[in-house]
């Protein structure tokens, strides 16, 4: 047999040797991996369910101490409303104050000589229930009538006031139901506000180890079942209570908690479920239950409160089963290497055979022109020298020419291109344009630019190094290539944090519609070294010929509409129009003029009321900014403030409308029995300079003798995005003084959740856009309430602006959102016409 043939023989058999013991040592080692990720999965699963467990028991007593205070606010609502004796309240009454405070029902409890019973309730079980085997709740309500502090060691204990733990209902037991009981003294009768069902069981139902269980044996593959049991009852006769003639048992007392018990077993169950809840130590055993074979493992917990054991039902069989699935695809893998080996083998033999063939082949294409080509010839002879030299060559070759095109494309890309995020730069811009203006002239069809500025980009990069900012940069220049990859279109950098895009054939409509899925687009989080960076874009349009025929009035047209969005508050798209054109002209005048105007002090503060409508009183006003100037007349906020922001001028125009309004409100507090507040909006830019910011005010609060909790200061959600460390250190620094902070226009910026509840924020102000939304039926107000909710949940006081009509009004009642401000109530005043109104 000759060696070309002897080589591959030699090999295969070898490498059947290798493997067939590898798989024998696999199958084993696999069997025993099994056995001990199994056990490692059982107690993994109960560990996590035990946790679960504890967690919801623990959660359960925090959420019922929370439902036990929201029921004493409501019992002391209840007794302000009702009359001092039970004779003379109705249940309509009863009905309509539980409706009014959300609750379920509302019972009245009285002392009869040898009982306490319900004589009043929304829920006609109550009426005539005793409650003289109730134990330890029948002591609770003696307490409470004998004015004692209730001391039975079980529920909630605050001031004339006792909430018992979630019980199922002896009234009606197809409830469960969390109760409070208060009682002072004033009323002859103790009153009683509760909660049934969905509303006390809500938490256990949504946060519950219920979920996590059904997950378990959803998703992880082998088991079967998971089971909470109650060691003291599992097995015995239910403890059944005999109340008020309904019988039943109570939730503690239940033999499971959580989970099911399909796999019945109960003879062997109960030995084992007891002997594990007493010993401490966990207890298993394998049967043959419903066709399957399986292993029942129950893992006693002492938990915190009560002791309990965890029951797991796991597919052995599927151990035999994933053996054998690995044993067939060992044994085919086998089969496909084999092959390859043998394959390699010939080819191997083959190319010893034959190196003389092999070098000429790999020379005679060098020769041809294809550099790079190497021998793959590693000998200690002449053959291998020879190999060496002309591997040298070809590389050598291949460098030079590589290097030569190389270079000739990085100075024409440079030429052309933007070296940080290498999309087209100026240059190239501008002979991009000409060229596309030039076909369009011969087509008639449109050009459009659409000039992108990232809004407050400058205090990014200050605050995360210019590195960072760079590489934000990059991302950006991605995000906007991702964007339009279904749009044929030219990106380029025009500097700085400025992108332009060409686009053709769209028109005004399909322009807009595409710059607002750009900015959409760039709203989007990016991330830099896993820390979430959000930013904001503003985005001009100009069309060619419609706007401009000249290449740098184009340009210039869709930079001033991009100013234009900025200036409306950014992150918006916006097209050129004349009015741009004009405003972009009259902008230097504007400028000069409010210069002029903070030199003679010639800007006036008028003054928003806030009214609280449950009491029908002024609580205070928010400042707002006015200027009529001589010649340009009334000038609008939102034209001449961006303008004082970017120039500087805020501060100046800031600290004239601290002095006037904080000397109108020390003058018009003096005698007031309840003092006014007032509110002033502030500016991003004030807070780069934190520690100037709060002496200053802590100046004129001094000055005028303004206490500070009359003081609050408005801020824009826009604000929160911007020097974040600064912003947060400052912030806490006022509400440490006792000033309020408020959050304006909530809900028109990017809300985020994460910075309502670590800043030191006391109210929401709910924006005038979302009021003015609301139909007179109610309907379209779910962002609204959204708010209101979400403030009452984070325990922040929220107000509603631009309140004009009166459905409005009644919508946010009705909604127990009392402080509005609008033209409902009143427009903005000037000094004089505000002290006639609070005069009145």
């Amino acid at each position: 047999m000759s060696i070309k043939k002897k080589l591959p023989l030699i090999f295969t058999i070898l490498v059947f040797l290798i493997l067939l013991m590898n798989n024998s040592l696999h199958f084993f080692r696999s069997k025993q991996q099994l056995l001990d990720y199994n056990e490692s999965q059982i107690n993994m699963i109960t560990q996590e369910v035990a946790f679960q467990v504890e967690n919801a028991k623990k959660g359960s007593l925090y959420v019922e101490d929370l439902i036990g205070r929201e029921l004493r606010t409501a019992s002391i609502a209840i007794q302000k409303s009702l009359p001092a004796k039970h004779e003379d309240v109705t249940n309509e009454q009863l009905i309509h104050l539980a409706n009014e405070l959300m609750l379920s029902h509302i019972t009245l409890l009285v002392k009869t000589e040898d009982d306490i019973v319900g004589v009043k309730s929304t829920d006609p079980h109550e009426i005539n229930m005793g409650t003289k085997g109730w134990g330890y709740w029948y002591d609770a309500f003696e307490q409470l009538l004998a004015l004692t502090p209730v001391n039975v060691e079980k529920g909630l204990t605050l001031p004339h006031y006792w909430s018992g733990p979630i019980e199922v209902a002896s009234s009606n037991p197809d409830h469960v139901d969390k109760w409070g009981y208060y009682y002072d003294g004033s009323t002859n009768y103790i009153i009683d506000p509760y909660y049934r069902d969905n509303a006390v069981l809500e938490y256990e139902q949504n946060f519950g180890p219920g979920k996590i269980m059904t997950r378990f044996t959803e998703e992880l593959e082998g088991i079967l079942e998971l089971t909470v049991f109650n060691p003291e009852r599992f097995g015995d006769e239910k403890e059944v209570v005999h109340l008020n003639g309904n019988s039943y048992t109570r939730l503690s007392a239940e033999p499971i908690w959580y989970g099911s018990y399909n796999y019945h077993n109960e003879q062997i169950d109960v030995g084992l479920i007891k002997t594990a809840a007493k010993s401490g130590g966990t207890q298993s055993y394998r049967t043959t239950l419903d066709g399957k074979d399986i292993q029942k493992t129950f893992v006693p917990i002492q938990g915190n409160h009560e002791p309990f054991v965890i029951g797991l039902v796991y597919d052995y069989g599927l151990i035999q089963t994933q053996l054998n699935e690995e044993l067939k695809e060992h044994i085919l893998l086998s089969f496909i290497f084999m092959i390859f080996v043998l394959i390699i083998s010939f080819i191997f033999s083959r190319s010893i055979t034959k190196p003389v063939e092999y070098v000429v082949e790999r020379v005679n294409e060098i020769a041809k022109g294809d550099f790079g080509k190497t021998l793959k010839a590693d000998r200690k002879d002449e053959l291998g020298i020879l190999a060496k030299n002309v591997n040298a060559l070809s590389i050598s070759l291949k460098t030079y020419v590589e290097n030569l095109k190389k270079s000739n494309e990085v100075i024409e890309f440079q030429a052309l291109h933007d070296p940080l995020t290498n999309l087209p730069n100026r240059r190239y811009f501008q002979e991009e344009l000409t060229k596309r203006i030039e076909h369009s002239k011969r087509t008639g069809e449109n050009v459009t630019i659409l000039f992108i500025d990232l809004d407050r980009f400058k205090h990014l990069n200050d605050s995360l190094g210019h590195t960072k900012g760079d590489e934000l940069l990059k991302l950006t220049a991605n995000r906007l290539k991702e964007a339009l990859v279904t749009t044929k279109h030219f990106i380029t950098r025009q500097g700085g944090d400025e992108f332009i895009i060409l686009i053709e054939k769209v028109n005004k409509v399909e322009s807009k519609l595409l710059a607002e899925k750009i900015i959409l687009e760039l709203n989007k989080p990016f991330y830099l070294n896993e820390k979430k960076i959000y930013l904001n874009a503003s985005c001009g349009i100009s069309i060619y010929p419609e706007h401009h025929t000249e290449i740098e009035n184009l340009i210039a047209s869709s930079d001033m509409a991009m100013y234009s969005a900025k200036k409306d508050g950014g992150n918006k798209v916006v097209m050129f129009n004349d009015q741009i054109s004009t405003q972009g002209k009259q902008r230097p005048l504007i400028e000069t003029k409010l210069r002029r105007a903070l030199e003679e002090n010639k800007i006036s503060v008028y003054y928003q009321p806030k009214f609280d409508t449950n009491s029908g009183k002024i609580t205070g006003m928010e400042a707002l900014c006015r200027w009529k100037d001589d010649e340009l007349g009334w000038v609008s906020p939102d034209l001449f403030i961006p303008i004082a922001e970017e120039t500087g001028l805020i501060q100046p125009l800031w600290e004239q409308i601290m002095v006037a309004a904080c000397s109108q409100l020390s003058q018009w507090n003096k005698g007031r029995n309840s003092p006014l507040t007032l509110a002033i909006n502030f500016s991003a830019r004030q807070f780069q300079e934190p520690e100037q910011l709060v002496r200053q005010i802590r100046r004129y609060l001094t000055k005028y003798q303004i206490a500070p909790e009359l003081f609050e200061i408005e801020i824009t959600e826009s604000t929160l995005l911007n020097h974040t460390h600064r912003t947060i250190s400052t912030l806490h620094s006022l509400k440490e003084i006792g000033i309020h902070i408020s959050i304006d226009d909530f809900g028109t910026g990017f809300s985020s959740l994460s910075y309502l509840k670590k800043l030191p924020i006391d109210c929401l102000k709910i924006d005038k856009s979302f009021i003015q939304d609301i139909n007179p039926d109610f309907s379209n107000s779910e962002i609204a309430e959204t708010i209101i909710n979400l403030a009452r949940s984070l325990r922040l006081h929220v107000i509603a602006e631009g309140v004009e009509l009166e459905h409005q009004r009644d919508f946010l009642q009705s909604k127990n959102c009392t402080l509005m401000q609008g033209y409902f109530f009143s427009k903005p005043l000037s000094a004089e016409e505000f002290y006639e109104l609070i005069q009145k």
